[in-house]
């Protein structure tokens, strides 16, 4: 099973994220299919960028969202 996830980035109290396709099984952080955006949750507003077309493709192919990923994506318009 496919999921589209957050991967955390950045120091310690200072994340953010990018927005993979990722086995199900794989560790958080761990190996990833493609990068599709990211997101910044300590920017003054959040920074959210994801490749629409991209993310349109995987979600057409059966890729499930996680919650977070899931609102980020209906903030950004793409679902």
């Amino acid at each position: 099973m496919v999921k589209i996830r957050l991967k955390r980035m950045g120091r310690k109290k200072s994340p953010f994220y990018r927005v993979v396709i990722a086995d199900a099984r794989s560790p958080r952080d761990g190996k990833f299919i493609e990068e599709i955006g990211y997101y910044d949750p300590t920017a003054e507003p959040s920074i959210i960028k994801i490749d629409a077309e991209s993310a349109k493709k995987w979600l057409e192919n059966g890729a499930q969202p996680t919650e977070t990923v899931n609102k980020l994506l209906k903030i950004s318009g793409i679902k």
